[in-house]
Formats: C-alpha cells, structure tokens, sequence
C-alpha cells in the first residue's frame, strides 16, 4: 500500500499573472515524488501534494531559478488523499470546494491531455517573464522595477556615450541591452530545461541577439527596456487586482477586548476561540464572527454584504467579523476563529475560485497552444523566404521576421481572460456575490430560467402579523390581549404576535393559569377574563363565528394568511392574520430577471393556495406542494426544454435541485451554507443580488471580448505594418506589453462595478 501523500503550502513572491503560475508548476512538477501542484495566483501561494521522502528543498530552489521566491508556510502540512479523482480537501485556496466542478481547475495535473490543460507542455500560458522580488509592497521597491531603472540608466548612459564618442557607440548600447537581457535571457534558458521552450523571454532573447547581429543594436536595448516597462506595469496592475480583494482582511481589527473573571482585557483577535466572550464598544468593529448575548444596536454591513443600510441586531442574531457596530454596547460570544471568519473565508473562496478556469479561458490555452509555435514558424518563414526565393535582403527580412517574432508574443492574449475573470470574482465578492470559479462566472450571464424556492429564499423565513381585526374589541386591545397569551412562547406565530406588540409599542399584561390546547391553541385568565386564542375551527366549536366574521377569515386565509380567532370572556373579540411576507426588494429582484429576459418559477412545498397568493403578488409563475424529489424533477424538465436554469434557494432543503441544475446558487441560508454550498452564494439575501450576478457575469464576459479584440486588432494591425516595413522592433514589443497592460488596466474597470 502506498504511503499517504502529504500537502505543503508555500508563499511565492513575484507572481503576477496565470503564466507566472504554468512556469512554477512546470518547475515544481518535475521533482520527483510530487503527485499534484495547485497554485493560487491571487494568494500568492503553491500548494503540493507530494510523497514523504519528497525533497522540498530541491522544488523551491528549482523554482527559485525561475525567478521566484519560496518561502514554507508554516503550519498547514497535512496528510492528503492519493490519486486524482478525490479534490485535495486543503489547497493553497482554503477547505471550501463542496458543490462546484474541479474538472475547470487550472492546476495542470486535475486533467488529461484530452482537455488540453497541460499547460506546461510548450504552451503559451508559461509565456509571461518577470523579475525577481516581492510583488508585495510599494511597486518601486520590487527587484522588478530596480532592473528596469538599471537597464533606464544604462540606455541613457548608452546614448550619452555615443554622442560623445560615436566610435563606441555600438558597443555601449550593446552594453545597455545586457543589463536588461541577461536576466531575461538567464529565465529562458531556465525555462527551456523546465519544458517551456517557447516563453516571452526565450523570444526577447533571440531577438535582441539578433537585432544586434544585424547592426541593430540600439534598437535592441530599447527593446529590452520597454519589454521590462512593459512588465513593470503589469505588475503594478496585477498587484491592485490582488489588493481588492486582500483589502477585505484589513477590516478586521487586531485586537479584541475579552471578557474573562470577572473583566475584560485587551488581547490579540488571531487568538480569540470559539466559545469566548467579547465586548463591542460602540463605535467599534467586530473582531470576530459570533452571536449577540447581550445589547442592541445597528450593524454597518456593509464591508461584508454590500448592505448600504445598517441593520438593527439584537439577543441571538448573528454578527461578521469587520461589520461595524452602531451606537451600544454588545457583547458577542465567538463562534469562528480568526482562521474561519466570514472575511478569512470570502477570501479563500475568491483565491480559489480564480483557479478555476472559465471556458474561454480554457479555450484560449488550447489556442495560444498551437498559436505560439506557429508565430515562430511564420517570422522564420518571414526572414527566409524572401532572401532565399525573392532575393530580398538578409538584413531586412531578418529584422522584419524577428519583429514579429515578438509581435506574435500571445502574452496579451493569454491574460485576457483570467484578468477578466479575477477581477469579476473580486468586485462580486466585496458585494456579497460569491461564485465560485470563472465557470461559474461565465454560466450565470447563460440563464434563461431561475427557480426559487419559497420560504427564507423569496420571503423573509418567518411569519408576520398583517392584519389585526378587532370584531368586538379595539384592534390594539386585540393584540394586546393575544400576546399577554404568547409571552414566554418560542413559536413563530408567537413570535411574530409579540413582534408586532412590540413594534406598536403596546404593553402586555400578565397571563395567569395559561394552558396549551393541542393543535387549538392557547387559554388563560388575563386581567381577570377567560382569554382564548386559536384556530378558527377550535374558536368556533367555543361560540359561533358571525357570517361577516367568517368571510373575512376565509378571505385572509384566500391570501394565504394562517388566522387566529381571539376570544376573550365567551365572546369573538378579533382575529390576527400572519403570514411569511415576500422579501422588500423581492418584486424589483424578479422583475429585473424578467426584463433580462430569464423566466422565474416558484418552486416550493408550502401549500399551493399560500404559494399561489405569493406568487400572484410577485408576479411569478408557481409549483406548490412539492418534495425535494420533485424539484430536482422540474429542474431536470426545464433543462430538458433547451433552458439554462439557476436553482436558488437556501442549500439545505434545497440540495437535490440545487445540484441538479447548471447553476446553484444559495441564498437565505445562513453564512455557512452561503459559503460552502452550490456553485454562487448572496450572502446578504437579497432577490436584487440574483439580477445583479447575471448582469456582473454578462458585463465580465463583454470585457474579455473587448480584451480578446484589442489583444489580437493590435497584434494584426503591427504585423500587417511590419511586413509592408512602416513600423520596426520598438512597435513591436509595444504591440505585445502595450496591449498586455491595455487588457489588464482594461479588466481592472470592473472593480469599479456597480450594479445597475
């Protein structure tokens, strides 16, 4: 029996882009004993699933060589599951892959040659070079960006020398090149021996050598500079997209203040346990993810869910870690540590989720694939052909075949997606739109049926009083009365009774000798009057209900409202009427998919007269009194159709529907469940929020279309160019980092998204 694997993470410095993580999984796959490599580039990180006697000290000085540097995370080594089938349940992403595909996850070994993501055989995924150094940081303290100021002052130096002595002109600028060109060149041969032949480097190499064999060498050190300018600013972008999203843990404080014997104490949050109290000052964040004990006050959401509007909280509601508290005190008992608070796990989701490739990413590999090595075949045929056939000049032809060599350069092409797709899957995340990986990114913008469940998904999940009818009494003496008979009661219906007492301000008098009647309702002496409160079959074998009495009840009950008759001292005193009320922003939510042109159905196993009232008010087409069973059943019927269909719904009940569509997507079920079931989450249950992914999806895929033009228009336009000889080796290294950072800054525009 073969030994367990074990799993090791690792933090990686300098790594900015997909092509970045191609190269240190090709680098680090070929140490013996290492069975699975998965990088996240958004973290930072590589984590690897290796045999004991592996040497890991051989993998980071292999990578090391790459231009990268390794540091062990400490810690977080563990056993892992042998062969492929099975997930690793700890990547470098977080424990979070319950419910979505990992046959899109961008570590190269999840997959077979057929679906072409071995990236590291020869592809242009590994085809981005870039310095040394910590991307971490102010951007001009990088080892990236003292090599381009270096290989800066020696291309002045250079022409400075040759203005003052033209003999030696040549060799300066020849000097100014190798500044720059013997790193680049050092991480090609690098490269090369790791199984990437054909990287961005290796054809900065060749032509610059080649410019200056053909007595180009001034061209040749500018080349070298831009190119390094060129990846100095991608740099600099890659770092503010992975900042959006790793800004969220900077809204959690680092201290807490606990409460133990008797005090409390100032102590570091990292260290705070499940199980312990603290205390919120008003005014304060919360350190910690955890349930109210004590106090009440309204909870700035915002940082966590995107809710603009505060939220009132009190005893045994739920609170975020890094949400702001309002104008009182709480005291809070933790329920997550530092490592597992909603923040720290947003944020694992994310990381993870920019590993798993969209279908178009996916695509555009297979493409720049066969792409890269054909560029070099076409600008070798470009140099040859004419001298040889035409009897053009060596010289010319060369110089034009090595101008597209880096014209061809797919690196434009290959970050188009995946800078797209990052930052769709931030901005969603800092508004409470979790989707976990570009496929699912992509898949949402495809619906065209949404299905929703009923209770907690469309409606707010509990009861609440909407008619009070006083038939013998004022109305407020009615619920006056009942909640003197529901205090003390933790039933829903009590509670919306009490809800509603409180709420109109009403003071509750005391119940004496109260009595349960099961499956009628509830009786006691209030005020010195035999007080009754139940149904109206149970009210009406009491004393009989009048006519007008009797419609009215029948006509709430039309409505889909639950009613209980209130009797008091053998006489019909009123009836209150309750019911699970739509959600406030539920009918603006549907009537945005609606117009998105997405049919909405209501799937539901509330009783079809409550659904039907429901869904009349919201406008929304209804299948009631349903097993989970047969929700899968009219998920399966609607794909059948030729729909793209969305399940939504609160991931528990919920689950054989949710897995049976194209898209899941959890909503109203608590924290847990948001993060870690189905293929998206709304973590602030919001109908709205279902419209708003839709349309965040289609605006990120309208951005890798503009990326995808801009990356190959350019590309066409310089190589048509160069062939006639209106543009040289400067236009066409501008060509390739120019429209690299131009697709970059233009994928970064969606972190400025705001829903419409």
């Amino acid at each position: 029996m073969n030994a367990p694997l074990i799993q090791t993470r690792f933090r990686v410095s300098g790594m900015d882009c997909a092509s970045c993580a191609a190269k240190i999984d090709a680098a680090a796959s070929r140490i013996p004993g290492i069975e699975d490599v998965t990088i996240s580039v958004t973290a930072g990180t590589m984590s690897v699933r290796h045999t004991p006697e592996s040497d890991l000290a051989a993998l980071r000085k292999r990578v090391a060589t790459m231009g990268y540097d390794v540091v062990p995370i400490e810690g977080r080594s563990h056993a892992a599951p042998q062969g492929h089938d099975t997930p690793a349940q700890d990547t470098c992403c977080g424990d979070h892959h319950h419910g979505h595909d990992h046959g899109a996850h961008s570590t190269p070994h999840d997959h077979g040659p057929a679906g072409g993501e071995h990236t590291h055989e020869g592809g242009a995924s590994g085809l981005h070079g870039h310095d040394h150094g910590p991307t971490n940081g102010p951007w001009w303290k990088s080892g990236k960006a003292r090599l381009t100021l270096l290989s800066g002052a020696a291309l002045v130096a250079a022409f400075a020398v040759g203005k003052l002595m033209p003999s030696i002109e040549g060799p300066a600028y020849i000097v100014a090149m190798l500044v720059g060109l013997i790193p680049i060149a050092r991480r090609a041969v690098m490269a090369a021996f790791n199984g990437l032949p054909f990287t961005i480097e290796m054809l900065m190499t060749i032509a610059a050598i080649g410019a200056v064999i053909i007595g180009a060498s001034e061209e040749a050190a500018a080349v070298v500079f831009l190119f390094l300018v060129g990846e100095l600013l991608e740099g600099v972008a890659a770092g503010r997209a992975r900042a959006s999203i790793q800004s969220l843990t900077a809204l959690v404080p680092k201290t807490a203040l606990l409460e133990r014997d008797g005090g409390t104490r100032e102590v570091q949050a990292d260290n705070l346990a499940v199980g312990d109290v603290i205390l919120v000052r008003p005014g304060d964040r919360i350190p910690a993810d955890g349930i109210i004990i004590s106090g009440e006050s309204p909870i700035d959401e915002a940082p966590v869910t995107g809710e603009s509007t505060p939220v009132r909280k009190g005893v045994d509601a739920t609170v975020f870690a890094g949400t702001v508290n309002g104008d009182a005190a709480l005291r809070v008992r933790v329920t997550a540590a530092a490592q597992d608070n909603t923040i720290a796990r947003v944020v694992k989701l994310v990381e993870e989720a920019q590993e798993s490739k969209a279908p178009t990413e996916r695509f555009i590999d297979r493409f720049s694939r066969y792409y890269t090595p054909g560029v070099v075949v076409v600008a070798a045929l470009v140099a040859l052909i004419p001298p040889l056939l035409f009897g053009g000049g060596w010289d010319e032809w060369i110089y034009k075949g090595l101008a597209i060599l880096l014209i061809g350069c797919p690196c434009a092409l290959v970050i188009s997606t995946p800078a797209a797709i990052a930052a769709g899957l931030s901005t969603g995340a800092r508004r409470g739109l979790l989707m976990k990986g570009g496929a699912v990114l992509e898949g949402i913008g495809k619906i065209t049926a949404a299905c929703f469940d009923k209770t907690g998904t469309l409606t707010e999940g509990q009861p609440k009083v909407t008619d009070v009818i006083g038939f013998g009494r004022p109305e407020r003496e009615v619920l006056r009365f009942a909640a003197a008979l529901e205090t003390g009661s933790s039933h829903p219906l009590a509670k919306a009774i009490l809800d509603a007492a409180d709420a109109g301000d009403i003071g509750v008098p005391p119940a004496d000798e109260a009595k349960a009647l099961g499956g009628k309702g509830v009786t006691a002496a209030v005020e010195g009057l035999l007080v009754f409160l139940g149904s109206p079959r149970a009210a009406d074998e009491r004393v009989a209900l009048s006519p007008e009495a009797t419609a009215r009840i029948t006509a709430l009950n039309d409505e889909g409202k639950t009613v209980s008759v209130l009797i008091v001292d053998g006489q019909v005193a009123g009836a209150i009427a309750m019911r699970d009320e739509p959600r406030p922003d539920a009918l603006k939510g549907l009537r945005a998919l609606a117009d998105a042109g997405i049919r909405t159905v209501m799937l539901t196993g509330d009783n079809r007269r409550t659904a039907e009232a429901i869904g009349r008010q919201l406008g929304i087409e209804v299948r009631a009194e349903l097993l989970p069973e047969d929700k899968q059943r009219i998920v399966g019927e609607l794909r059948s159709q030729g729909l793209v269909v969305a399940k939504v719904g609160d991931g528990i009940n919920d689950a054989p529907a949710l897995a049976a569509a194209d898209v899941g997507i959890a909503m109203g079920g608590g924290t847990d469940v948001a993060l870690e079931t189905a293929d998206a989450a709304v973590l602030h249950g919001r109908v709205t929020d279902v419209a708003a992914m839709v349309d965040l999806s289609k605006r990120t895929m309208g951005n890798i279309r503009q990326n995808i033009t801009i990356a190959l228009g350019l590309k066409a336009v310089f190589l048509v160019t160069t062939v006639i000889g209106i543009t040289g080796l400067w236009p066409a290294i501008l060509a390739d980092t120019g429209a690299t950072v131009l697709v970059t800054i233009n994928a970064l525009r969606l972190l400025g998204y705001r829903p419409s």
